[in-house]
């Protein structure tokens, strides 16, 4: 084929080709794109020549990647991120990079390339991890709220240091000292070129931004092409001034993060960031030889295992000190076990400022190749992980884990029903039957909800009822029956065999949300299955219809 026209059509049928087998798989479709530009560059099957405009492309992706950080980093939430959150955070940040740091030494790095891959292993990816979290509807668990917490520390810090490493433009791929400026110099030119950008953006916010954006939502499409274009100006003015094109597309979208826009925002750039990624990653992986990375295996596979099994043991250590139970420590510390597309597109900004060169780069690729996959299927698979390595995670947890067993009452009559799972429809299920005299505890394991104040004496117990250490803490001898109604059929799974572990010898009742789960549900061995949307829909048909056949037997009054 010839031409660009011709090779961006290969490319996106590649693309979308290998994707479809990567989702079925279960995995990232940014490792299909990976691989796709491997296969179709230069390394692989040499088909696509249009090398700018990728590159082209690439950055913009980049840029509106960064942008969209920036977007999401209001301060309302960084002022929220909670204590666990930053110490974990912070933690793990230090852990890895000092421990990766000496471990790349001692593999035969040089300082410089040390440095960058170090600091590229302590990130973790924000997408890939809030997508698995949502699938597995723990996005508002305790684990699912922490892990976000300092999944918002490691994007600041990637913005930091891609700041303070372009501060270190022209050092070379050797001795961070060399000829590159001393460490104070950097220090002190990064530091105030903060305070200047700093005080830019707070007058920009201040008085320029809400105006602006306002009158640009006047328009859907406007809204949009006003954002693309705020963020690539910004990127292309932090880069004129000694930061990088990210950091500048990080400050961009923070200004409009305040805005009562920015979810708006957010939602049309999600689109066209998966589709420009496309390009990066493609142009990602036609940049890399199969030569340099055949010669990183080893280093990627003893950095891959130290991602792996390093970064979840001191997130669980940290959370054990803490007073957090091993399994909240454990599920938390899985969502580390990967590096991320920053990760990828910080070293690719070492080889742009020449720091390092693209040995450094596919090193931190295949590592992101290993960790990203290994990482996929030890999150989706959690729980029966957990159940093998709980008897040797004893040493992570407290005595008294106190941040989870501290509002829990000593001793409680034993209600006649459990519900587990608070949301709408259940927070009116144990109401109502609290109402009609059924005494009900109510379990829930987002600790918002159970915050609330609950009314007519209800009694609402935190805890994620999958977790069989916590069902031990319930009076389930005593309780006659347990309602679940918890949305998706993995959970509910894993409780009913969370309870026949137990020996449960009650009444067990479970929600469903269509008659597909209800058939699987009772394949399950659920004995009673209740029907939210069809009981609602039954009573709404029977109550409109009498009032339609009343109106029948009504007279026609006579027109005035």
């Amino acid at each position: 084929m010839h031409g660009p026209f011709s090779e961006f059509a290969l490319l996106l049928m590649i693309g979308a080709l290998a994707g479809a087998a990567f989702v079925r798989l279960r995995q990232p479709v940014l490792i299909a794109y990976i691989v796709v530009g491997i296969a179709v560059g230069p390394a692989g099957f040499g088909l696509v020549s249009a090398h700018d405009p990728i590159d082209l492309l690439a950055q913009v992706g980049v840029t509106v990647l960064l942008f969209a950080v920036g977007l999401k980093l209001d301060l309302h939430h960084i002022r929220h991120i909670g204590p666990v959150a930053l110490v974990t955070g912070l933690g793990q940040l230090a852990f890895t990079i000092v421990i990766g740091f000496a471990l790349i030494l001692a593999l035969g790095k040089g300082p410089m390339e040390a440095l960058y891959v170090a600091v590229a292993l302590t990130f973790s990816s924000t997408i890939i991890i809030v997508k698995l979290l949502s699938d597995k509807r723990e996005l508002d668990s305790l684990h699912g709220r922490v892990a976000v917490g300092f999944l918002i520390v490691q994007d600041l810090a990637v913005v930091i240091a891609m700041m303070a490493m372009s501060a270190l433009r022209g050092a070379g791929s050797g001795d961070p000292g060399g000829d590159s400026p001393g460490w104070t110099a950097v220090v002190l030119s990064l530091g105030w070129r903060l305070a200047a950008a700093a005080a830019a953006m707070w007058m920009l916010i201040r008085w320029v931004l809400p105006a602006l954006v306002a009158a640009m939502a006047r328009s859907q499409e406007l809204l949009l092409v006003f954002a693309v274009a705020w963020g690539v100006a910004l990127a292309a003015l932090g880069e004129w001034a000694g930061f990088s094109k990210e950091a500048g597309a990080f400050l961009a979208g923070f200004s409009l993060a305040s805005t009562r826009y920015r979810e708006a925002m957010n939602a049309r750039l999600t689109g066209i960031r998966d589709f420009l990624l496309l390009f990066f990653f493609i142009d990602l992986g036609a940049r890399l030889e199969l030569s340099a990375l055949g010669a990183e295996v080893v280093p990627a596979i003893v950095l891959s295992l130290f991602v792996l099994i390093g970064n979840p043991l001191i997130v669980m250590a940290i959370m054990g000190f803490m007073g957090y139970r091993r399994r909240t420590g454990f599920m938390a510390g899985l969502t580390v076990t990967q590096i991320s597309e920053f990760s990828i597109v910080f070293v690719a900004m070492g080889i742009t400022l020449g720091h390092v060169g693209v040995q450094a780069l596919s090193l931190t690729t295949l590592v992101g190749l290993v960790t990203i996959t290994a990482s996929t299927y030890m999150i989706l698979y959690a729980q029966p992980l957990y159940e093998r390595l709980a008897p040797w995670l004893r040493i992570f947890e407290r005595r008294h884990p106190q941040r989870e067993a501290g509002g829990e009452p000593a001793a409680i009559a034993a209600p006649d029903a459990i519900v587990i799972g608070l949301g709408r429809y259940g927070r009116r299920l144990a109401q109502k039957l609290e109402e009609a005299g059924v005494r009900v505890l109510g379990v829930d394991f987002d600790p918002e909800v159970t915050q609330v104040p609950a009314p007519d004496g209800l009694d609402v117990r935190f805890g994620d009822a999958q977790d069989p250490e916590f069902l031990e803490t319930l009076p389930l001898a005593r309780t006659p029956w347990v309602v679940s109604t918890m949305p998706d059929l993995a959970s509910n799974r894993l409780l009913l065999h969370a309870l026949t572990e137990r020996g449960y010898g009650g009444d067990l009742a479970i929600v469903a949300r269509d008659d597909a789960t209800g058939a699987a549900l009772k394949r399950a061995g659920v004995p009673i299955v209740l029907y939210p949307v069809r009981n609602a829909v039954d009573y709404a048909v029977e109550h409109l219809s009498e009032l339609i056949r009343a109106a029948r037997r009504t007279p026609d009054r006579e027109a005035p």
